[in-house]
């Protein structure tokens, strides 16, 4: 049997690096044809000796000279979005795994999806702000998006290639972040906000997952990706991080996915699918486990959960608007120029200003890209009223 190969965009954050220890698990089916990250020149070197990929490419343009001084001529080093977008289209990707941050790798994943190829999207950012144009594509194309966030992969599991017309309700869980009994204090430490109590993630989504945005972003990823109303798809606070999403069926039967927090075996699921293999994954021991939480959410507590059923229910111009209304906001609270409190106060300002001008039903992935950035700069412009006026207080 053939190898799978796989354009790996995103290699060098924690996604990527799983990507990897699956692909090292699973040599005999699985190989990189290309790696790819943003500027982590000796990590993405060491990546390329061991994993001997085709080609290499770094967004940063220094960043790719040096590479290309440790790799070339062994490997091919290229530098760029292009780079990105043939890699995706080339004949010798099987499938893409996008892993990059942000939207930097969305028209690598359109020219995959145009070639009718199979991608594994754990970037949030391409579903949100563009998910109805590409799932358009997709449909028309024969492409096909598998999901690597746990909650996503796990109603895709539960589904088992039903339709999605046969779901009443999907439950997505959430551990809830630090904050889920008390809701978010306004003036809480980046230090507080990043402890989260069951995964070990990047600053960002820890940010998003304190705030319970992530939830809110993953609601609108579940409606995009199976065509669901806002209405089907309802959080529930999960503490112990081991049920990662249920799906109830029209005949009131539920059917749920467990197992040990480990991103790896979404990943797998992603790599492998249909088939299914042993892997890294613990066996779950739910007698070690003891005990399975549910609680409701408090959607008064959790604003920017509010924001994000607010956007889905606007439509795909204010997902877009919002995911990069809260990119900006969370990056602000990061660099210490706006309090914890002030995130959902820049999203909502952001969709407060969207006009009815850019709301069009069906806006094409242009018609998105100028929201987006529209969006980012009212962001931008609200984050930096809230740093004047904390000033201000200072002095």
């Amino acid at each position: 049997m053939r190898r799978q190969r796989i354009a790996l965009l995103g290699s060098t954050g924690s996604i990527g690096r799983s990507v990897l220890d699956v692909v090292r698990h699973l040599s005999d089916r699985l190989e990189v044809s290309v790696l790819a990250a943003n500027r982590s020149v000796r990590r993405i070197c060491k990546q390329a000796r061991e994993f001997r990929p085709a080609q290499v490419i770094l967004s940063d343009h220094q960043a790719c000279e040096a590479a290309r001084h440790a790799l070339e001529p062994q490997t091919d080093v290229r530098w760029g979005p292009p780079a990105l977008i043939d890699a995706a289209a080339a004949r010798s990707t099987d499938m893409v795994v996008m892993a990059m941050s942000g939207t930097a790798g969305l028209l690598a994943v359109v020219a995959a999806l145009d070639l009718g190829k199979k991608v594994a999207l754990a970037t949030k950012e391409i579903l949100v702000g563009y998910g109805e144009p590409v799932m358009r594509l997709a449909r028309r194309r024969g492409g096909m998006v598998l999901p690597i966030d746990s909650e996503l992969s796990a109603v895709h599991q539960c589904l088992g290639g039903r339709p999605t017309t046969d779901i009443r309700r999907v439950i997505l869980t959430a551990s809830g972040g630090p904050f889920w009994r008390r809701g978010l204090p306004s003036k809480a430490r980046l230090a507080d906000v990043l402890k989260h109590p069951t995964w070990s993630m990047g600053r960002k989504i820890t940010v998003d997952s304190a705030t319970l945005m992530n939830k809110g972003l993953e609601v609108i990823e579940t409606c995009r990706l199976f065509g669901l109303r806002p209405d089907q798809v309802e959080p529930v606070i999960h503490p112990q991080s081991i049920v990662h999403s249920l799906v109830e069926f029209h005949d009131g039967s539920v059917l749920a996915q467990l197992s040990l927090p480990d991103m790896r075996l979404p990943l797998q699921y992603c790599l492998t699918w249909p088939d299914r293999t042993p892997s890294l994954t613990r066996t779950l021991d739910l007698a070690a486990v003891g005990r399975l939480e549910f609680h409701a959410v408090n959607h008064d507590r959790f604003p920017c959960l509010k924001l994000a059923y607010r956007a889905l229910n606007m439509g795909p111009a204010a997902t877009c608007a919002l995911n990069a209304a809260n990119q900006v906001a969370v990056e602000a609270f990061i660099g210490d120029r706006i309090a914890f409190g002030d995130i959902p106060h820049v999203i909502a300002r952001v969709l407060a200003g969207l006009a009815a001008s850019d709301q069009p039903a069906k806006p094409g992935i242009k018609r998105l890209l100028r929201i987006e950035s529209s969006a980012a700069a009212l962001a931008t412009k609200a984050a930096a009223a809230l740093t004047d006026r904390r000033l201000r207080r200072k002095e």
